[in-house]
């Protein structure tokens, strides 16, 4: 069947999720980051999706920002930061992350195309409302869906089955596309035709599905022998 869908995972795959600490670390205010804001990003991320799968697995469940809030205190205590100020701005930050810089182009060739667009995320519905509008995409979007919807996080297969029930397709007529590995390979393990977009030249995923295509960026969407 040929794909009339794209969905793409948010965090890392459309907004760039380093961007609240690298932006955060350049203003004057905000000295304590100038040294450690990449460390800290890479351990607030990693904190923010353990805490997330830890929670779909033990079936604990609270919305994604408070995720964001717990992984931000973990990182922060890590690096022996306690001002509240820099916390209050670090968590402003992401609420507003700019997108990738050819996400715009990529996701407007889709539509012109004929695709349907969409973005499927553990993030809450507020956070990714701030997202799309921050990023100016929202235009260029059929939908935006929340695991809220079934109340529990990637890679849950209820969160993947959210896309059929809202584009009445069948798996195989979605591209999915993440720069997550695990949740690349959980979507492909689903049934969905799946981009991974490694932005960082990480080894593919010791997980039952593996992706379909592998891309640097997001830039070859459009260009897949898949439409």
């Amino acid at each position: 069947m040929p794909i009339t869908t794209c969905v793409f995972d948010a965090y890392g795959t459309l907004f760039d999720v380093s961007a609240a600490a690298r932006l955060a670390a350049q203003e004057p205010d905000m000295q304590p980051l100038a040294e450690c804001w990449a460390a800290l990003a890479e351990d607030w991320r990693r904190k923010q999706l353990e805490y997330s799968w830890l929670r779909a697995v033990t079936g604990v469940h609270c919305d994604f920002w408070q995720v964001t809030q717990d992984g931000l205190n973990w990182a922060m205590e890590a690096r022996g930061i306690t001002d509240a100020p820099i916390r209050d701005r670090l968590l402003q930050l992401y609420r507003e992350l700019a997108a990738y810089p050819e996400v715009p182009g990529m996701l407007a060739q889709l539509k012109q195309m004929g695709q349907s667009t969409a973005i499927l995320s553990n993030g809450s519905p507020g956070m990714l409302a701030d997202a799309v509008a921050s990023a100016g995409v929202g235009d260029l979007l059929d939908d935006v869906l929340s695991v809220e919807r079934v109340g529990i996080f990637k890679p849950a297969a209820q969160v993947y089955d959210l896309v059929e029930e809202r584009f009445g397709t069948r798996a195989d007529q979605v591209l999915f596309v993440s720069s997550n590995g695990w949740d690349a390979a959980s979507a492909k393990a689903y049934g969905f035709t799946v981009a991974w977009v490694n932005r960082r030249g990480d080894p593919v995923d010791r997980l039952p599905g593996r992706p379909d295509h592998v891309l640097s960026d997001l830039s070859g969407i459009t260009e897949l022998k898949v439409f």
